[in-house]
């Protein structure tokens, strides 16, 4: 595994207790960076939290709904004490929200669905940019869906989600693009996490059906690319879409 180089980083993982996120998280740990995990699960944080420090790295958790921007700024002032700055920024938590057709989908899921997957990357990135710019350097990945490219069956609360979060790091990465502080998504197949569970068997079969290699993205491929635009390496690509499909993508 090549080392990408983040020491002296701080970087805030959103839903960094599992699945990418916890890949995410221990890819830039090992790459030198203090986390701040932040999660709804305090139970899991503690034990990512142990687990992490338990191979040297320095990390702080913070349990919080990320669709409340009381608890958010709350998190950042606490991120602010425990680390003295936050360079990068990892908006990973997300939702699938469960699966049927557009007409038969519950409009509180609908809504629960873009709360969590883009009203809460807002609500985080409005908190954390102001930052990142007294610091004037930054890293933003938000990690988006090839859903919120292609559009998904039986999944439109979910695509829009997605297609909302590329289209907020478009703008966003404009922005801030004469500032130091970067802005990029990433768009990836499905990988094998706990949203699974949250999915048919059939959409799952469809999903899997679409990827030319014929088999889902490992968590840890997603947070290497993640992990390299969040270092010093990454220099001129923002607002860009950053395709981790097996081949499905196809612009």
């Amino acid at each position: 595994m090549n080392r990408i180089d983040l020491a002296g980083r701080v970087a805030v993982v959103t839903g960094g207790a599992r699945g990418i996120g916890l890949a995410i998280a221990e890819r830039a740990a090992d790459s030198g960076a203090a986390l701040a995990l932040w999660d709804m699960d305090a139970g899991k944080l503690a034990e990512t939290q142990a687990r992490l420090e338990a191979k040297g790295a320095r990390v702080s958790t913070h349990a919080l709904d990320l669709t409340k921007d009381a608890a958010v700024e709350a998190a950042v002032a606490a991120t602010l004490e425990a680390h003295g700055g936050i360079d990068i920024l990892v908006n990973n938590a997300g939702i699938t929200g469960g699966n049927a057709p557009t007409w038969e989908l519950p409009v509180a899921e609908w809504r629960r669905v873009v709360e969590v997957n883009l009203i809460a990357p807002f609500l985080v990135c409005r908190a954390v940019v102001p930052a990142m710019l007294k610091r004037g350097y930054g890293r933003i990945v938000n990690i988006a869906s090839v859903a919120g490219k292609e559009g998904n069956p039986n999944a439109s609360h979910y695509s829009a989600s997605k297609a909302g979060l590329i289209g907020l790091t478009k703008s966003l990465g404009k922005e801030l693009a004469t500032k130091g502080v970067l802005v990029n998504a990433i768009a990836p197949a499905a990988a094998k996490t706990d949203l699974f569970a949250q999915m048919t068997e059939a959409q799952i079969a469809y999903m899997l059906s679409k990827i030319p290699m014929g088999r889902f993205v490992e968590t840890g491929e997603i947070a290497a690319m993640a992990c390299w635009l969040a270092s010093e390496e990454c220099s001129f690509a923002t607002g860009a879409v950053f395709d981790v499909t097996g081949g499905r993508a196809v612009y």
